[in-house]
């Protein structure tokens, strides 16, 4: 048992933690339960099953020869591990993800900049209350209205209102 425990990975429980919202802190909490129930049944299991005692089972079965049929049946039964087809999409799938939150993140940073930008404008302008309608349109060229190519109210196509 031990042999196949090192190969499980573990649970990083506290960052997986950090991550679930707080509504579903419950179901969170039953799950870490649980899986701590079921590692403890896992680790309470001895290494290697104990061995069938087939002579007390010769001594107890009146029918003879049945106990020698189970016992060369048990031995020529074999279980085959399950191969893992899964590990190999995963990872890829996890390269890919991997890729694209990078990608992400650099086009995050470029909008940060641009907001930064925005921001340093916002701040260095003249404030609302004590702006003038020449101000605003210096500072805001999309307010200004065009009396010669629109000369009636509201100085704007209608179909941009």
């Amino acid at each position: 048992m031990a042999g196949r425990r090192a190969a499980l990975k573990a649970i990083d429980w506290l960052a997986f933690a950090e991550r679930v919202p707080p509504n579903q802190r419950t179901m969170f909490n039953n799950l870490k339960t649980r899986s701590d129930a079921i590692a403890a049944k896992l680790a309470s299991l001895p290494e290697k099953p104990v061995a069938i005692d087939w002579s007390y089972y010769r001594s107890a079965v009146a029918k003879a020869g049945m106990v020698d049929e189970f016992e060369k049946k048990f031995s020529a039964l074999n279980v085959p591990e399950p191969v893992d087809t899964q590990t190999a999409l995963i990872n890829t799938q996890e390269a890919e993800a991997n890729t694209s939150a990078a990608a992400y993140i650099e086009a995050s940073k470029a909008r940060i900049a641009q907001y930064e930008t925005q921001l340093g404008k916002f701040n260095s302008m003249i404030p609302f209350d004590q702006m003038t309608i020449e101000d605003l349109n210096e500072t805001f060229p999309e307010t200004k209205l065009d009396k010669e190519k629109h000369p009636y109210w509201p100085h704007k196509p209608v179909a941009d209102l």
